[in-house]
């Protein structure tokens, strides 16, 4: 197992890298391994809403830079650069969630009818998420920070720098991702982005709040 000292050097040597050495790329197999830290991430009720796009193509990362105004350093010097989807529609009831619990979960019928009621209880009592489309977009949408948040945490186990991208205009990005091949809008919105590679320059020492100021404990 990793020990607590590599554990802390990793999250102190992680930093929002604004431009990255664009003569240095990712070695096929750390990739590979962050996307695998990805796909084992977890989620509610382990239903995955997500879907990762790889942006490797040189003439869709410069239409990129039209409107992805928070990577214009990234886009053209990053090794590798995602684009974290989110998947729409992910009510108890939809066909993604039945994929989910017959083919991949594996559940029996008994199992998958319980599952799906305390989905539709948790969705439509406790957490309002059908009351507009808008907030089952939202959940979905946060699940796939939890992705980014341990592709960026691996990546940084190995050496390799990250930052993520909220920095975008919305309508308009996901207009050119469409028009790419790249977002099937139907079925998928566009949650965030990250780019990844080695930094070019090095970095200020990490500031953050002390603990006292971001914890409190109730005994």
């Amino acid at each position: 197992m990793i020990t607590r000292d590599d554990l802390l050097s990793a999250f102190r040597f992680r930093h929002a890298c604004k431009a990255f050495d664009p003569e240095r790329r990712i070695a096929d197999p750390d990739f590979e391994l962050i996307l695998e830290c990805a796909r084992l991430s977890p989620s509610s009720f382990g239903l995955e809403p997500w879907q990762l796009v790889v942006i490797q193509n040189p003439d869709l990362r410069r239409r990129l830079l039209s409107t992805v105004w928070g990577a214009q350093g990234q886009l053209p010097s990053a090794s590798h650069f995602v684009a974290l989807l989110y998947r729409k529609g992910m009510r108890f009831d939809s066909p993604h969630v039945e994929h989910m619990m017959a083919d991949v979960q594996r559940l029996p019928d008994e199992a998958r009818l319980a599952k799906r009621q305390r989905i539709r209880k948790f969705q439509e009592v406790e957490h309002h998420l059908l009351d507009q489309p808008r907030n089952l977009h939202d959940w979905a949408g946060k699940q796939a920070y939890i992705a980014l948040g341990n592709m960026m945490t691996a990546a940084a186990a190995i050496g390799i720098d990250s930052c993520p991208v909220e920095g975008f205009d919305m309508a308009t990005t996901e207009a050119i991702l469409a028009d790419a091949g790249a977002l099937d809008t139907e079925n998928f919105g566009l949650a965030v982005m990250a780019a990844f590679g080695y930094r070019s320059k090095p970095q200020p020492a990490k500031t953050r709040r002390p603990m006292a100021e971001v914890v409190r404990w109730l005994r």
